[in-house]
């Protein structure tokens, strides 16, 4: 049997980023095309004899300027066939939780501009971006009762708020903070330090610290990291 088929395979980046008590994601601004200045996921083509994740990583640095540490396969878009007006794209998304906080953007190649957006200030999206983003966002609300996120997305030290602060932003709804601060404390993989955070009004919070060493040693061990929201 013959096939014709003309089917190209892209990468897109999911960045979450965070500060201010806000969720934010990474975009660029699309410099050329059809598209031109449509706000999109980081993202492009895979070239020949290139490894997916090489290629995101490589559209990553290319298009923002940043590098990041773990990324995460996401989910293959590519039901809708018209999701790229110029081809038949399939394309492999991936995920990466960073601290926004540290990263100094630099755009290049086909974008115009990179920027940070707030999940609830994003503006319209080229392609089926949109889509892909409300896909990572659930993947993430899952990962909150399983994984212990903060460790990406937090500075090295943080008052504890900041932590269910992030919690409650990425859930959307408050928390029952004292059986949170409890249960997390319990674990032993989040520490306090002798630092105390700047604050304006009143007493200066204590700072604490993620032991990633730790939290590495009890999964290898059998840990199980569980949090139940209900």
């Amino acid at each position: 049997m013959n096939i014709n088929q003309n089917i190209k395979v892209a990468v897109d980046a999911i960045v979450f980023g965070y500060a201010d008590n806000k969720l934010s994601i990474l975009l660029i601004k699309q410099k050329y095309g059809v598209l031109k200045d449509k706000w999109a996921l980081v993202g492009g083509f895979v070239k020949d004899n290139e490894a997916l994740i090489d290629a995101v990583n490589r559209e990553l640095t290319e298009e923002t300027g940043i590098n990041v540490s773990y990324l995460e396969q996401l989910y293959t878009f590519g039901d809708n066939v018209a999701r790229d007006p110029r081809f038949h794209v399939i394309s492999v998304a991936y995920f990466a939780l960073v601290n926004s906080t540290s990263l100094i953007l630099v755009p290049d190649t086909d974008a115009e501009d990179a920027k940070w957006f707030a999940i609830d200030e994003i503006p319209e999206l080229a392609f089926d971006h949109q889509l892909i983003i409300d896909t990572a966002i659930s993947r993430l609300k899952n990962k909150l009762s399983y994984q212990p996120i903060g460790f990406d997305l937090l500075p090295k030290e943080f008052p504890f708020s900041d932590l269910e602060n992030l919690y409650c932003t990425i859930l959307q709804r408050e928390i029952d903070r004292r059986n949170f601060r409890k249960k997390i404390l319990s674990f032993g993989f989040v520490e306090e330090t002798k630092k105390f955070g700047t604050k304006k009004n009143g007493r200066p919070a204590k700072l604490f610290k993620f032991n990633k060493q730790k939290y590495n040693k009890l999964t290898k061990e059998g840990f199980i990291f569980e949090i139940n929201f209900a």
